[in-house]
């Protein structure tokens, strides 16, 4: 990669856009128009496009589902991004709409100025498996053990399990930090 490629990857890389990044459910994201404004401050040559099918749609049926591909070219460097059409909960759509796709487009179009460096941040572990969900017996269970530490203590619990902070990938650590805050409290208790 040239110094200029890589400077340039660099520069995007750096460019906070923290003030841009918004939250829908357990996910952050980039408005790809905010995208778009801060690539283009940046490198006001870059330019995109979408990948259209044989039939000259902008979207690609497969027997997997809907898919959309967007590149993006800065400083001579095109990537492209591959997207499935997903509803707001990141759901494959079986029959999408018009505005369906479009919305897949907008978000290809915003990961895709992302392989170039700007808000790659942002993504950074949304390819990791979600946390399963505590089972019922499971959150009966922390919820019982947390008792003595007063119910404002077990509601921010329920808060936590609803968002799936508290999952099964750290229910042990939580049962374990309880049970040091238990003893803690007694200490001070003297009991």
């Amino acid at each position: 990669m040239s110094n200029t490629k890589q400077n340039t990857f660099m520069k995007l890389f750096k460019t906070d856009v923290s003030e841009y990044v918004k939250k829908k459910g357990n996910f952050n994201y980039l408005s790809w128009a905010y995208a778009v404004q801060e690539l283009k401050r940046a490198c006001p040559t870059a330019r995109w496009g979408v990948t259209k099918a044989e039939d000259g749609s902008p979207f690609f049926k497969t027997t997997c589902g809907y898919f959309v591909d967007v590149w993006v070219e800065v400083d001579g460097v095109s990537l492209s991004q591959i997207h499935p059409v997903l509803d707001n909960r990141n759901q494959a759509i079986e029959s999408p709409n018009a505005f369906q796709i479009n919305t897949s487009l907008q978000r290809a179009l915003a990961k895709c100025i992302a392989l170039h460096g700007l808000g790659l941040y942002i993504f950074a572990g949304e390819d990791l498996p979600e946390p399963d969900a505590l089972t019922p017996a499971e959150e009966d269970n922390l919820y019982d053990f947390a008792k003595p530490l007063g119910k404002k203590f077990v509601d921010d619990l329920k808060v936590k399990v609803s968002n799936v902070e508290i999952n099964t990938n750290n229910y042990e650590n939580c049962m374990n930090k309880i049970e040091e805050m238990l003893h803690e409290k007694q200490a001070v208790k003297g009991e």
